[in-house]
């Protein structure tokens, strides 16, 4: 058995020697935290540690789920997270397709990294672009409004209806370039003579890309969407946070935001049990519907995660 081992390892060390800081890093940032998943069923306490304290069953879940704010912050989630999908989604895939079509490749090089570029900029840096461009007075929103209308427009910012928006619109405008590399990888494995043998059939360059260059790219549309669907319930923290404020409160409070509030926040009573069994509960229900897509996925077509 030994020596069989040997036999398969010994010519590839040098790889096993480059797994060893990725599968260090996945067993101590994703498996070892798992450890204190069990404060979920407790009422934790740091004086007694994870192991003293005692045992209340699913107490915290039912607290949760009785809770006042439990519809709202389940709602809003949702709601982000889904308008997110179907505005956002789209966009890298047309881009790509689009991109493709371009001949110049200088053109084409520029165009996609000028459409990358926003991409690196920081949560912080965006949202503090978001308030300077819609802010009522100065803003560049607030000039534009102030010359049609001739007075100040109401604060986007302050009205939990533009919430949605301005969070969704905001994030495809910075990760539509990005998210497009993996589409447009995709394509560049479409072989050339398709398209001349479409070319000599007769075919234009929109039936190129209905009948050549989509099929080419739906196996990875799919393998993506299943991968979204996995984190349907989890916005990201940062952006919402930022963004958030006393008046819209009421269509931007998510999951995640409740459970830092709940747990870490500010004048909270710091319950580390309830924060954490509100994550459990998040975590579950996306394991759940990304097994379920998959599935689906894997009975109706032959693209699966696994």
């Amino acid at each position: 058995m030994l020596a069989k081992f040997r036999k398969k390892v010994a010519p590839y060390w040098q790889l096993y020697v480059f797994l060893i800081l990725p599968v260090a890093y996945i067993l101590i940032f994703a498996y070892w935290p798992m450890f204190g998943l069990q404060i979920a069923f407790k009422k934790f306490t740091i004086v007694k540690g994870v192991w003293g304290s005692p045992w209340v069953g699913f107490k915290n879940f039912t607290k949760f789920f009785n809770a006042y704010q439990f519809e709202s912050v389940l709602t809003n989630t949702l709601t982000l997270s889904l308008y997110s999908i179907f505005a956002a989604f789209p966009f890298p895939i047309i881009f790509a397709l689009l991109l493709n079509t371009v001949e110049n490749l200088r053109w084409k090089k520029t165009v996609q990294t000028i459409t990358y570029m926003p991409h690196f900029i920081s949560t912080v840096v965006l949202v503090g672009m978001l308030m300077q461009i819609f802010h009522p007075m100065v803003g560049l929103y607030g000039k534009a409004m102030q010359t049609i209308n001739g007075e100040m427009p109401a604060d986007l910012f302050a009205n939990p209806n533009a919430f949605p928006h301005l969070y969704v619109w905001s994030g495809v405008w910075q990760q539509f370039g990005y998210n497009s590399i993996i589409y447009v990888a995709a394509l560049t494995s479409v072989s050339g003579e398709l398209h001349e043998a479409a070319e000599v059939d007769g075919a234009n360059r929109w039936q190129r890309v209905l009948h050549i260059d989509f099929p080419a790219l739906l196996p990875t549309i799919v393998i993506m969407l299943i991968l979204r669907t996995g984190s349907v319930m989890s916005i990201g923290f940062e952006k919402t946070y930022l963004m958030q404020n006393s008046l819209n409160l009421s269509s931007s409070e998510i999951i995640s935001t409740f459970v830092y509030k709940k747990g870490l926040g500010a004048g909270s009573a710091n319950d580390y049990s309830y924060s954490t069994a509100i994550g459990m509960f998040n975590s579950v229900v996306n394991l759940i519907l990304i097994s379920v897509v998959n599935w689906i996925s894997r009975r109706v077509g032959d693209t699966s995660l696994w």
